[in-house]
């Protein structure tokens, strides 16, 4: 890296920061010059990836869809795994305000799950992907503050947020793999249930033979609520023993 003198900053023995410094002010000029700059080229990559999916995203396709030769995509992102990383970075986006009683820890996380649900609906892609631990700080730390009220210990609050983290992921992971298929989940359900009808007799297997009668496979429950309240309860027994309460029965 060279100064505007044309000297480097590593030679000059300035500090880190300095460069760092530097480096961003080079890149907001070459920027200025471009008409390109990183927050331009992330949000094209994003739009590309929500509409054809991650294996179809190149360099190359998003300098296009800018109008922008390949190369300058360069000048600003130095790679496509800093690209990815960048991505990830601005759709996690920001966690939401939650908006509950205070000491409602339940509600609280409720509201979590669910827009952390919407960021991963809104771009399926993420789950192929490592997790942006930058971003997911300001996730973890927003689920967090809805348990500062009860009496669980800092290791139980993050046991709890991993749980949650790990259950809203895999549920949508679970979902998408469904819709990648080009059928609903609901449909996806019935065919199943009219596949095990042929199969399953009532003699070897009365319990499924149960829940067909019952049209179980039919009119499938919204398994992410059922889910989410199912991994609550557990938490909420944990929750009163470390307050002083019994557990509910």
């Amino acid at each position: 890296m060279t100064t505007s003198e044309g000297t480097s900053a590593e030679g000059a023995g300035l500090p880190n920061s300095i460069a760092v410094l530097w480096e961003l002010r080079n890149r907001e000029q070459r920027a200025a010059r471009t008409g390109l700059s990183v927050e331009r080229i992330v949000t094209a990559a994003i739009e590309s990836a929500d509409a054809d999916g991650l294996a179809g995203l190149s360099m190359a396709r998003v300098a296009k869809s800018l109008d922008f030769g390949t190369m300058s995509l360069y000048r600003h992102v130095s790679s496509k795994d800093e690209l990815r990383q960048l991505m990830l970075d601005m759709a996690y986006g920001t966690p939401p305000r939650i908006d509950t009683a205070e000491g409602d820890w339940r509600a609280g996380l409720e509201q979590w799950a669910r827009a952390f649900q919407e960021v991963f609906r809104r771009h399926p892609w993420i789950c192929l992907l490592y997790t942006s631990y930058k971003r997911q700080l300001s996730w973890l730390e927003c689920g967090l503050r809805t348990l500062g009220g009860t009496s669980l210990r800092p290791d139980e609050k993050l046991a709890v947020m991993m749980l949650m983290i790990g259950y809203v992921r895999n549920n949508v992971q679970l979902s998408l793999g469904v819709v990648t298929q080009g059928i609903s989940e609901e449909d996806l359900m019935a065919n199943y249930g009219r596949a095990l009808a042929k199969y399953a007799d009532a003699s070897s297997f009365p319990a499924i033979a149960e829940l067909l009668e019952a049209g179980a496979f039919d009119e499938p429950e919204d398994d992410f609520t059922f889910g989410l309240q199912r991994v609550l309860d557990g938490v909420e027994v944990l929750v009163r023993i470390r307050n002083g309460e019994k557990p509910l029965t």
